[in-house]
């Protein structure tokens, strides 16, 4: 197709004129670039008539440069890393993390229908229960975090199994080629939350899911300067992501996409350095008599060490630990407070490390948290572990004090 000349103008046009139209499409030679250059755009230009329509009409099934809020170049290559990843079909770009929770939970649900979600997912996904599908009338209930007795909760409008694994804030393994085999044997989608396992230690498509989400807020971007959520999916459970996104316009800026991009190509590298300095950290702890367990898939004692075995590649900078039943909140919050290289804050997944305080009774409900002791999250990051080992001894003379 012949591209469309450039607007006529006079021979002498004005400044005016010239700054609409002049070095919209500066030519140079040579090679390119090693990173995709962001564009920025919402208007996009089309040869003729016929070549915009033809582009409206094939953009419902394939993946088109039509409009900005229907993404961009700069998105594409993101969303063919993910891809690439996790082992999927396509991926979407949303937002935030949670955003794009929210919309895997829009595009295959409806007004009564029923889902299961595990007990162990993000937080606020369980608050989207009561903001937003209980309103619908969409039904939830929650199984045990490990997915024992999810068989017995199916009902006749159940239509998917949502599962995050390992779990939010302790890690607890599921075996989720069991929930795929159990999903499809009914005609459900499984969806995971992949936000831990970041499409480098864990692959929950290739395990059965239909679904992946994660928050490339954590590892994919690993420097705290960027929001955003990915969906990844099978080709079967492609299409009703695909138009229910369009048609809430969700897209992400081409600026946030490239520092995704950016931090993604030292991933690897990162989440090496992260498990190793967080498995020190975690052998220490194991020492303490302040500390009742030490939450890790990767540790030998724990309970989903084996599936974590089978199904994982690795750990990465998370843990948690509870503290024996004679300290009480606030003394949790003094060994916080004691710590000066652990930033107070509730995100993770950048270089830095990060210390928070769990409430899991408020992060649980099949589960008991009731009799259990005072939970503290850890993010491990690539400081040099003797230091932060250091740091936390004086937390936890603080907590004594």
């Amino acid at each position: 197709m012949n591209k469309k000349p450039p607007p006529a103008t006079s021979p002498n046009p004005s400044p005016l004129t010239r700054l609409v139209h002049a070095g919209k499409q500066p030519a140079y030679a040579g090679g390119r670039p090693v990173n995709p250059p962001v564009v920025r755009a919402s208007t996009v230009l089309f040869d003729s008539t016929a070549h915009q329509h033809e582009m409206r009409v094939r953009r419902g099934e394939e993946r088109l440069f039509t409009y900005g809020a229907r993404g961009n170049p700069t998105n594409y290559a993101l969303e063919d890393l993910v891809s690439e990843l996790e082992g999927a079909y396509r991926t979407r770009l949303f937002p935030t993390g949670l955003a794009a929770i929210a919309m895997t939970l829009l595009s295959y649900l409806k007004p009564g229908d029923h889902i299961l979600m595990s007990d162990s997912v993000y937080e606020p996904a369980r608050k989207l229960v009561d903001s937003f599908l209980t309103p619908y009338n969409i039904r939830c209930t929650f199984f045990a975090a490990d997915g024992s007795g999810v068989e017995e909760k199916i009902e006749t409008g159940t239509r998917m199994i949502y599962a995050e694994c390992p779990g939010s804030l302790v890690y607890e393994m599921c075996d989720l080629p069991r929930l795929a085999a159990i999903a499809h044997a009914k005609g459900l989608l499984l969806v995971a939350d992949n936000t831990w396992g970041s499409g480098c230690q864990y692959r929950p498509l290739a395990l059965g899911a239909d679904v992946s989400v994660m928050a490339a807020t954590k590892y994919l971007s690993g420097h705290s300067d960027v929001m955003m959520g990915t969906v990844a999916t099978t080709q079967a459970a492609w299409q009703a992501l695909n138009e229910r996104s369009d048609a809430f316009g969700m897209t992400v800026s081409p600026d946030d996409a490239y520092l995704v991009l950016r931090g993604a190509r030292s991933m690897a590298a990162r989440l090496a350095l992260h498990e190793s300095h967080a498995l020190k950290v975690a052998a220490w702890l194991q020492t303490r008599s302040e500390v009742a367990t030490v939450f890790c898939p990767a540790l030998p004692g724990d309970p989903g060490h084996a599936l974590w075995q089978r199904d994982c590649t690795g750990t990465n900078g998370l843990l948690s630990f509870e503290l024996q039943g004679s300290f009480d909140q606030a003394g949790a919050e003094r060994l916080i407070d004691g710590l000066r290289l652990f930033g107070l804050g509730a995100s993770w997944g950048g270089y830095e490390s990060l210390v928070t305080l769990a409430n899991m009774r408020n992060a649980r409900s099949v589960a008991d948290w009731s009799g259990r002791g005072q939970v503290i999250r850890l993010h491990i990051g690539l400081e040099d572990p003797a230091d932060l080992l250091g740091d936390l001894q004086q937390g936890f003379a603080a907590l004594r004090a």
